[in-house]
Parts: structure tokens; sequence; C-alpha cells
């Protein structure tokens, strides 16, 4: 079977594609001409029945082909009624293009595919992983996955595949990356099941169906001329309370040491710093002078030397903070919101700190965001974070390092290049000067390779085992950028697959994710959901001197909201009280399984730790809410509310 070519030409933003699922359906009684509300789902209070179209479709003012019109392949639509013929067969549905009353006319049921859920896959970045394969069959796709040398047969299908002639192949992930947040498409998981292996860990096997916008041969190559144009930004996101000093001024001869050794290069044009230096909440301590100050911002119009004069004036306070841990999440929050990430291809945050962070759950956090949070926004805006942590005696005479490792490793995660967590065992400001120099010359190296625009003597040429393992974690960092970038020029698009098997993880090893499982959520249905964690929240720290009322209390205010009274009523699990459209999703939620009995057994302390992720995940929504680049409206609908975004599984109550 010849391998379907998957470099297609994403001529919009958005690429909608359909899913088969069963579903039962009410029919409306079509002597209704104007009827004001979708059909809902079967057993659903509030999810109504979507379609979207197959190609060669129409459309038609009446439920006949007379007077229709051509219907170009996946619109989205929702149905308002649903026509039989004279043998009881349904013929034609009756759709629209919001939930509004809005009609669009009648298409024929055979064009129509349903939409019964929205979960949704989305790629993790190619770098330092194999690509995904997409099988014929759910049986082809089990076998490959149980087959006891997996990463073998797995690596001969993907040969035969590239040659052209696999039987069981029928597409392949794009070489480039595709990000979802940047070229939306839509890959519908129509099911998700756990295949338990002979030995390692059990993979997911996925029923997917996807098909891209529109096929077209425009393509930008990412020749050596395109790949010039690839910019980088790397912004440093400084710890300044007293004692940082040392610190800072190293990380500005740092500065100064690179900009005069690229000033007359031609990456000069490449590459530019900011800085962004971040103290603690000023209801410690008002002496602080600021919680985050922005000193630079990368910016490609002015010459690169313009950071020295930027960062000259930093410096660390001359008061301390009441704690140890300082607010590192505010900092990189301010960073990731004030500069302008857009404008480069290489996207790279530099934290450096010598304490923890403050948790959401401090009455003083300022963001009221957690590690889990802030490196989720970070994903989103396409941000790498590395974490230089200074271990220094004050660290550990507070018990802080342990804990704020454990903090850092997870904030600084980047795809397979795994935790780019960098500990300076003593903090002395002269082991921080070989860290950081060495951290910031590799990323600059890695932006000439990519540019083609070389720079000698950057980097050594003998380097010890430490400096060969970061700089391998950076070309993985940096391939992912420059695939991300390729993949954006390029248009590139889903596979042109109709119906296909595949799994989440890479096959060569499964410990690497290449598939992430996100729900599709409209601007709606998001506010609902921020709109019950507040509930949840509120009740919950209202009812701390009286757990026992805690699930009364939340029902009554979930009544008061407007919501379903006799789904509230009937609500035995906190889930309940929640949207339908986070019901049979295939994730772990700390709290849609709690019932009343749990959560008087689970005691304070563990009652708090849930308020708290709860808080964190508000302020996450909140922040989706708040940068619209994130969002895409489908198939023309121009209501804000029903704009969507792919929110990951793992951001999820």
């Amino acid at each position: 079977m010849k391998l379907i070519n998957f470099r297609l030409l994403l001529k919009t933003s958005v690429a909608v594609i359909g899913i088969c699922a069963g579903s039962l359906y009410a029919y409306a009684d079509t002597s209704n001409p104007t009827p004001t509300a979708p059909l809902l789902m079967e057993g659903k209070h509030s999810l109504y029945q979507r379609i979207i179209t197959r190609p060669g479709g129409v459309i038609s003012p009446e439920p006949s082909s007379e007077n229709s019109k051509p219907l170009e392949g996946f619109k989205v639509f929702y149905v308002y009624q649903r026509h039989k013929d004279a043998q009881g067969k349904e013929d034609w549905i009756q759709v629209g293009y919001d939930a509004q009353g809005h009609i669009s006319g009648w298409i024929p049921e055979d064009k129509a595919i349903t939409w019964a859920h929205t979960m949704v896959g989305a790629f993790t970045n190619p770098a330092g992983r194999e690509r995904s394969l997409f099988l014929k069959t759910e049986q082809d796709e089990k076998q490959l996955i149980t087959d006891p040398n997996l990463a073998q047969k797995a690596k001969e299908l993907t040969q035969q595949a590239l040659a052209g002639n696999s039987q069981e192949v029928i597409a392949m992930e794009p070489a480039n990356y595709v990000d979802i947040t940047k070229n939306f498409y839509l890959l519908p998981i129509l099911d998700a099941q756990q295949i338990e292996r002979p030995s390692g860990p059990p993979l997911r096997l996925l029923h997917v169906i996807s098909a891209p916008a529109q096929t077209g041969s425009n393509q930008v190559n990412a020749s050596p001329a395109n790949l010039r144009n690839f910019k980088a930004s790397l912004v440093f996101v400084m710890d300044t309370t007293v004692s940082m000093e040392p610190y800072i001024e190293q990380t500005q001869q740092a500065v100064k040491s690179i900009v005069s050794r690229i000033q007359n290069t031609a990456v000069k044009d490449n590459f530019r710093f900011g800085l962004v230096a971040y103290r603690d909440s000023l209801k410690d301590n008002p002496g602080l002078e600021y919680e985050t100050k922005v000193y630079a911002k990368p910016d490609f119009s002015k010459p690169l030397d313009a950071i020295n004069d930027s960062i000259a004036s930093v410096h660390d306070a001359k008061v301390s903070s009441k704690s140890f841990d300082e607010d590192a999440i505010a900092g990189i929050k301010t960073a990731l919101n004030d500069i302008d990430w857009d404008q480069s291809a290489g996207r790279y945050l530099i934290l450096v700190t010598d304490a923890g962070a403050r948790g959401a759950d401090h009455p003083n956090s300022i963001t009221k965001l957690g590690i889990e949070e802030i490196r989720q926004l970070a994903e989103a805006k396409g941000v790498a974070v590395f974490v230089v942590h200074l271990l220094t005696p004050a660290g550990a005479k507070n018990n802080d390092h342990q804990k704020a490792e454990k903090q850092y490793r997870e904030l600084s995660k980047y795809g397979t290049a795994g935790s780019l967590y960098f500990p300076v065992k003593g903090g002395t400001p002269e082991a921080f000067a070989g860290v950081i120099q060495s951290i910031s010359t590799s990323l600059l190296q890695q932006v000439s390779n990519t540019t083609g625009r070389p720079v000698a003597g950057l980097t050594p040429e003998t380097k010890d085992a430490k400096e060969q393992a970061m700089e391998k974690q950076l070309q993985v960092v940096s391939e992912a950028m420059k695939l991300a970038y390729v993949g954006k020029e390029e248009k590139t698009a889903v596979p042109n697959v109709v119906s296909s098997y595949t799994t989440d993880r890479d096959l060569s090893n499964p410990m690497k994710k290449s598939i992430e499982v996100r729900v599709l959520l409209t601007r709606n249905q998001l506010s609902d959901l921020a709109q019950a964690l507040q509930i949840i929240l509120k009740t919950g720290l209202a009812g701390r001197t009286e757990p026992q009322t805690f699930f009364t209390q939340l029902r009554s205010a979930f009544a008061a909201a407007a919501r379903d009274p006799s789904k509230i009523a009937d609500s035995q699990q906190i889930g309940g009280m929640l949207g339908e459209y986070l019901q049979g999703l295939p994730y772990k939620s700390d709290i849609m399984n709690i019932s009343e009995k749990d959560w008087l057994a689970m005691g304070a302390i563990a009652q708090r730790t849930i308020l708290n992720n709860v808080e964190s995940r508000l302020r996450l929504y909140q922040e989706y809410q708040s940068h619209p680049d994130l969002w895409v409206n489908l198939s023309g609908n121009t209501d804000p509310g029903e704009a969507v975004f792919p929110v990951p599984l793992e951001a999820l109550p």
C-alpha cells in the first residue's frame, strides 16, 4: 500500500476533522419551521448534537435536493432537526452554525459525521523521538503494541512505510512539528483503550480519524535561506532578593561577553536577550520596592548591545523578605505575559534562583498559580524553561534544597529533553558563572547551527561528562524549536488519514509521549468550569470549621448558580455537579470522584490540599481566557463564546 502523503497545505488556521461514533437521538418534529435550540444528545442536559460534513455534500433550504447548493467538507454544525423518509429512515438533517437558532439549511444524512464528544489528540514535538505510525486496522496496532520486540518491529515498519511498500502503515506523523496552538487542527479520538504488554508499561491504543482542510503544493521549503530568518530570544528571570548581587553581576557579565563575541557576526540579527527580575509580595515587606520588574525585552529593532545598558541597573534588594522561598512563579508569569514571544522561533527562559518557589497556597502568593499551572502556560507559549538552582549554604540551612529541586525539575520538563534543571553545587558565584555561561553560549551555538551562520569558538572543543549531557539536552530543545519553526513556515498539516489506529507513546521508547490527549472546550464551557471551581473553593473555605456541611452547602451553591436542580440533588460526588463535557474522559481527576464520605475521611490537611489545587486550576483557566490568541472559531462561527481551545487532560480539575 502506498503511504499517504502527509505534507499538506493548511490553507486556513483551522483544519476541521470529522469523527464517527454511535449515538441515539430524539427526532424533532419537522413541521416546526423555526426551532430555537439544537437537539440535545441522548441522556444529556446541556450537550447539543453536532456533526461534521463529509466532502461532496450539499445544503438545501428544505429536506430535499431541490434548490440545493454544494457544501464543502469538514464544516462543523449543530443539529436542529432530523427528517425521516416514508420508510422511516433518516435522510436529511437540519443544521445551524451556532446554538442560538441561526439555521443554515438541510444536508443529506449520509454526508454528515456524528461528533459525539470532543476528545482530541495533539502531537508532541517529535525532536528526540520517533515519528508516530498510523496503522490500517485495530488488530495491526494491537499486534504491534504487544510484539516482544516492539522497538525493532516499529523500526522495520517505519522503513517499509518510507519506502512506500508497507501493508499495515497508511500514514506517518509529519517530520516537522505541527503545533496545535499555532496551526490549529483536530485529530479526534474515537476510542482509547489500555493495552497490557508482555513486558514494559501498558500502552494506550487510539482510534483516530482525520482529514486536513485542503491539499496543496504551495509549500515553503526549509531552505538554508529560510532558516537564516530563524530568530531566538533568551530571557533571564532573576531572583533579585538580598544577597543575589554576585549572581546578578555574573549574569550581566555573561550577556556582555556573548554580545561582544557576536557583535560583528551575521548571527547578531538572530539573537536577543531580555531580563525580568522578581522579589516577593510587597505585603511581606514594602521595602522590597517591587514584586516583578521587566528590565529588558528582546527587541530586534534595536542593536544587540542595547541590552547592556538596559540591565546595568539591576541590583539586589536592600531588605530581606520574610520567608526563604520567593515568588519565582510571579517572575515567570511576568516574562510569559509581558515578552513578545511571537517574534521568535527559539524561545528560552532561564530562571536563576537560590530558593524554592512560593506555592499557590501561600496567603501572599502573587499569582495563586502552582508549578504545574505555570508549566502549562509556558508550554502554551512554546517557551522552554531552564532552571539554574544555586545550592547555597543558606538553602541547606533552611532545608530548602530537596523541596526546591522537586519543584524545579517539574517546572523545567520539556518534551523528550527531560527536565532542564541545572543545580550549582555550593552555590558560589564562580561555579554559577561557569553554568550560566555554558547554557547561554550553547543556546547561541544551536541558533548559529540552525541559521547556518557560524560563530567561531563559542563552545569548547573538549567537554566533560556534565557539559556533554547538557549539550545533548540543548540539542533536543533546539531541534524542537527548529521543527516548530519549519512546521509553521511550511504550514505542515496532520496526515491525510480517514480512519486509523495509533498509540500515544514512542514505540522505540514508550516512556516518551508522542500524542497528547486533550479535550476541546469552548470559552463558554471553560467559563462554566471556572465558575464551578470558584463555587467549590468558596464553599470549601467557608466550611473549614464544619466540614460535615460541605456537600450540603455545595449542592445549595450549585443550585443557586442556576444549574440543573434535579441533577445537583442526586449528585453523590463532586463530578456530578460539574459540566457534562468532563464526563467519560480518560484522566485521573483530583476531585471528580470525591464523595461526602471521602471528604470527611480525608481530614483537614488533605481537604486544604484539594482546595489549593482547585484554586491553582482556577487561575490557570483565567490565564487561558485572557489570551485571545489561544482560541479558534470553527467554521466561521463568530460567537466568541463558541471559540475553542484544546485543553490538556492534565490541566483539568
